[in-house]
C-alpha cells in the first residue's frame, strides 16, 4: 500500500523557516514526480514545487521561486521541502503528492494526508 506521511508543518514568524518531510512507500518512485501542493479554505490546491525522482528536475510555483526548495533522500525514500522566508501568504494545508511520469501533475495518483503551515504576521 503506498503512503505518503508529511511531517514539520507548524506555526512560525514571519521570515522565519520551516522544513517539510514526505515519506514514501509502497512502491518505487524511480518513474514518478514527487512534488507539493499547498491549499487554502476556499481556494483550489495549488503547486508549490515538484521533483522528478529519477532525474532530480525541479519547478517552483512563481510565488516561491528563491525562496522554497524541493529535494529529494534516495536511501531514506523522503522529500524535503524546505521554505525560508516565510509570508503569512504561505500559511496553508500542505500536501506532499506523487504523479507517474506521462499522467500530468494536476492529478497525483497519490496524496498524503496533509501538514498545517501558520506564519503569523
Amino acid at each position: 500500500q503506498v503512503q505518503l506521511v508529511e511531517s514539520g508543518g507548524g506555526l512560525v514568524q514571519a521570515g522565519g523557516s520551516l522544513r517539510l518531510s514526505c515519506a514514501a512507500s509502497g512502491r518505487s518512485f524511480i518513474s514518478y514526480k514527487m512534488g507539493w501542493f499547498r491549499q487554502t479554505p476556499g481556494k483550489d490546491r495549488e503547486s508549490v514545487a515538484t521533483i522528478r525522482w529519477g532525474s532530480s528536475s525541479t519547478a517552483y510555483a512563481d510565488s516561491v521561486k528563491g525562496r522554497f526548495t524541493i529535494s529529494r533522500d534516495n536511501a531514506k525514500n523522503t522529500v524535503y521541502l524546505q521554505m525560508n522566508s516565510l509570508r503569512p501568504e504561505d500559511a496553508a494545508v500542505y500536501y506532499c503528492a506523487a504523479s507517474a511520469l506521462g499522467s500530468g501533475w494536476s492529478r497525483p495518483d497519490y496524496w498524503g494526508q496533509g501538514t498545517q503551515v501558520t506564519v503569523s504576521s
